[in-house]
């Protein structure tokens, strides 16, 4: 299916001045997705400068007929941002849009625009003395509208909560091309639904974000950060609320890493070591952060964990004395993904399930997955302290890449199976998408999914906004 040149004609027009890519060449880099999986086709790649544009963009294609699929930094895991193989629909990315409206430090508020890359926002609210908590491994090229249409999650979730949290307010273009403002800066506004909630999470399928407002917090003035080592994933979760409670609740990460996934960065990784003269079956990455300089967490980091030492709920501890010991303990758990490439094929699973649990959980699923295939390298890590696990399975040795990634759909119903039965999630931060949609209509609720269908239908009856996504 093609569309219409004359249509074609008109949509560019409507993104503006340099604002449409039409050559082949051009277009390619958008249309692959991150893993590899998906490669969609589009005659063309609108690139608006404002929201006026993307509007027009929108309205245009409306009027004929013609499907939509934002994307932003392309950074996503489940093909939510790649155009179908049939060239039927316009790409419309918004990363031209890279302005920061506003920043307001004693507001403790910024309002940028969709296209501004997470990591420049983060620096223009250090700039400004604040911390936009919001922190992935994709920060340097991933886009604030992405982020949002995927209510992305990342390291900082324990303390500052998923992306929706961190918004106050929306500008969205509807699916005819009006334009919604909701940009307000307000804390409390209890007059009828929430309409910004309904994008957030929706991943364009309702509509497109082209601007928001986002809650800042103070910067952190004093950081501690630690490597425990344990040895039985129950002592885990005692350690976290020993963290919590000793530090005043400013645990700001807390992630598991399991011993095969340190071993592989150490194998393939450049500055991941083992800081341990011996090894141990879990680690867990602590940090804790305080807007008070005087605050003194590590002394508080380090006499929680020589407690929990003393007690044998913790094997050993390495605490960071410099921001780049720091940096090296964090690189062991930002390794991972990329480790986990060399060592052939990994299927991937980003699921959670009730915080408490995280420990029945990996060894049930530890368990299934090894029955099922012998040999298979589970390699469950992430934020544990708010119950999201990825549990990527590294193919056996000796088995052939292809013939492992074949099994995807058969680990996936196993694993599924028994997050399911947890009463976990089978998307804890990456969405749906194309990867997951035949999962959620496995797994959904049936009333819920009924209630986004008419949602859906309401907001987009021509279904135009990036169709075959999530519903």
């Amino acid at each position: 299916m093609s569309i219409a040149p004359a249509t074609l004609q008109r949509i560019a027009a409507a993104a503006g001045p340099g604002g449409a890519l039409t050559d082949p060449a051009d277009i390619a880099p958008y249309l692959a997705e991150e893993r590899g999986l998906f490669r969609g086709a589009t005659a063309l790649v609108a690139r608006p400068a404002d929201t006026e544009a993307v509007a027009a963009v929108v309205r245009a294609c409306a009027e004929a007929g013609v499907a939509v699929v934002p994307q932003g930094g392309n950074t996503g895991l489940v093909g939510g941002a790649v155009p179908p193989e049939n060239g039927a629909a316009v790409l419309l990315n918004l990363g031209r849009m890279r302005r920061i409206r506003a920043l307001d430090p004693v507001e403790m508020t910024a309002t940028v625009e969709a296209g501004c890359v997470l990591a420049e926002v983060q620096r223009a609210a250090a700039d400004a003395g604040c911390l936009f908590p919001l922190s992935l491994g994709a920060e340097g090229s991933c886009q604030i509208g992405g982020n949002l249409a995927t209510n992305a999650g990342g390291v900082n979730v324990l303390r500052y909560g998923n992306a929706r949290d961190l918004v106050l307010g929306l500008e969205v273009v509807l699916p005819d091309g009006r334009v919604w403002n909701g940009l307000k800066r307000l804390r409390k506004d209890n007059t009828g639904y929430d309409l910004k909630q309904l994008f957030i999470g929706a991943e364009g399928t309702l509509g497109v974000i082209t601007a928001a407002v986002l809650r800042l917090f103070p910067a952190p003035a004093e950081t501690a950060t630690a490597l425990a080592a344990v040895e039985d994933l129950d002592a885990v979760l005692p350690l976290l609320a020993r963290l919590r409670a000793a530090s005043g609740d400013t645990v700001t990460a807390f992630e598991l890493i399991p011993r095969l996934g340190l071993e592989m960065g150490a194998r393939h990784v450049s500055g991941v070591a083992d800081p341990f003269a011996a090894p141990h079956a879990q680690y867990c990455l602590i940090e804790l952060a305080s807007a008070r300089p005087d605050g003194g967490l590590r002394d508080v980091l380090e006499d929680a964990l020589s407690a929990a030492i003393a007690e044998g709920a913790v094997s050993d501890a390495v605490i960071a004395a410099s921001l780049e010991q720091r940096a090296g303990l964090w690189r062991i758990r930002e390794a991972l993904p990329e480790a986990q490439k060399h060592e052939g094929g990994s299927i991937k699973h980003d699921v959670s399930v009730p915080v408490a649990a995280v420990p029945d959980f990996i060894r049930a699923a530890t368990a299934a997955v090894t029955a099922a295939m012998p040999g298979i390298r589970p390699v469950p890590f992430g934020h544990v302290g708010d119950g999201n696990i990825h549990f990527n399975l590294s193919q056996p040795p000796a088995m052939d890449r292809a013939a492992f990634l074949a099994e995807w759909e058969r680990m996936n119903r196993i694993v599924h199976d028994i997050v399911a039965a947890m009463d976990g999630s089978i998307s804890a931060e990456h969405g749906i998408g194309r990867l997951k949609r035949a999962e959620l209509a496995h797994y959904g609720d049936p009333v819920a999914l009924d209630l986004m269908r008419r949602l859906k239908a309401a907001l987009d009856p021509q279904g135009i906004m990036n169709p075959g996504k999530i519903v």
